[in-house]
């Protein structure tokens, strides 16, 4: 995946409407959300941190803003995030993102998982529940959809589908969007599918695990494809066997799924010290039964657990964010997932990760424009 130069974040921002009473502004919404983006940059993790930060470096911002009323309270920064759109402010990542990456690459794995903001939920309702899509190869991300709880994934990831261009590339998504309807939204882009199989469809997965019960007892008797790979990596060896299988016809309702085109099964083996464990998945998929390829997309699907989902919450707090008026806690998350693209997408010479990498925004002025472009 190639990427562009960085548009301005306060051209990606002029397009949202200011939610505020004209004769009430103090200060410019594009320029309060450029402000926001750099905090959240710069390592803070809520509105009180992006205040205390901002106004330190309020002479380095003038250099870019005018922010003729200083930096915003905390207060303002919260009552606007909570009052502006949802979907605008997501739509303005996703024209961001559309700008640094203009197109997907054949092959690219686009990883589709939801991840659940722990603490935005007030008492007595549902805390905020984003499905994102991730490129795994890149490491960035290049959407989001908000649902009221995870049993709606199956209704936002249609949603967040028809808003990319996927047109060439593998989209992966665990069981819970293993639906007819997705893998139609998803071919309907012009990608292809692989979709987890597990108890979310009970009839096919007893029939694909009878299958490979039945295919273990003779295996030189079913055609097939076969792709093992082996890692070894801080103590722990793991071996992941790729079985692939176009006898679709032995599956219930193969023309429930669109274009679907063969069945995988992994079969992998975990070695931690002295303890083993086995575990056996189950995917179907519009791609060819060709092992090898299946395997390596499905291994790129889990990225978006470590680097993602893993670094919402280690590096950048989300589980610990308490935004939960209207809004503020979706918006924030949008505003997480523009820091990390940015860190992601200028790879630092200094040693260690994106907690390192904020850590030096917050205090280089160098190195945070650098981040945003402005060098």
């Amino acid at each position: 995946m190639e990427t562009e130069s960085k548009p301005r974040l306060a051209d990606v921002f002029v397009g949202i409407r200011d939610p505020r009473q004209a004769k009430k502004v103090n200060h410019d919404l594009v320029e309060l959300l450029v402000v926001a983006v750099c905090g959240v940059l710069a390592g803070a993790d809520d509105f009180v941190e992006i205040e205390a930060w901002a106004t330190e470096k309020l002479d380095w911002f003038r250099q870019y803003l005018r922010l003729a009323n200083g930096v915003p309270s905390h207060d303002t920064f919260g009552r606007v995030f909570a009052a502006i759109d949802a979907e605008a402010f997501a739509a303005a990542f996703r024209r961001w993102v559309s700008g640094i990456v203009p197109a997907l690459e054949k092959d690219d794995v686009v990883s589709i998982d939801g991840k659940t903001s722990r603490r935005s939920g007030k008492v007595g309702s549902t805390p905020l529940h984003l499905v994102s899509a991730f490129a795994a190869g890149a490491g960035l991300v290049l959407g989001q959809q908000a649902t009221a709880e995870k049993s709606n994934e199956k209704t936002a990831i249609p949603e967040l589908l028809a808003t990319l261009a996927l047109q060439g590339c593998i989209v992966t998504i665990d069981a819970m969007g293993t639906q007819p309807s997705i893998a139609r939204a998803i071919r309907d882009r012009g990608a292809d599918y692989i979709l987890s199989v597990k108890d979310n469809q009970p009839t096919l997965a007893e029939s694909m695990k009878d299958f490979f019960a039945t295919f273990q007892g003779a295996p030189d008797k079913t055609p097939h494809s076969f792709d093992e790979v082996v890692e070894k990596d801080h103590g722990r060896l793991e071996v992941r066997r790729c079985y692939a299988f176009n006898q679709i016809d032995c599956l219930p309702a193969p023309e429930r799924w669109p274009d679907l085109a063969s069945f995988a099964v992994i079969a992998s083996e975990r070695t931690i010290k002295d303890r083993t464990t086995r575990e056996v998945r189950f995917y179907i998929s519009s791609l060819p039964p060709d092992a090898a390829r299946l395997n390596r997309s499905i291994r790129q699907h889990w990225r978006i657990e470590n680097s993602l989902h893993w670094c919402m919450d280690v590096v950048f707090g989300d589980d610990r964010m308490r935004a939960r008026t209207d809004n503020a806690a979706h918006n924030f998350a949008v505003m997480r997932h523009f820091a990390l693209n940015l860190l992601r997408l200028t790879p630092s010479k200094r040693k260690g990760g994106l907690k390192v990498q904020r850590l030096i925004a917050a205090t280089s002025d160098s190195y945070r424009a650098q981040l945003l472009g402005l060098l």
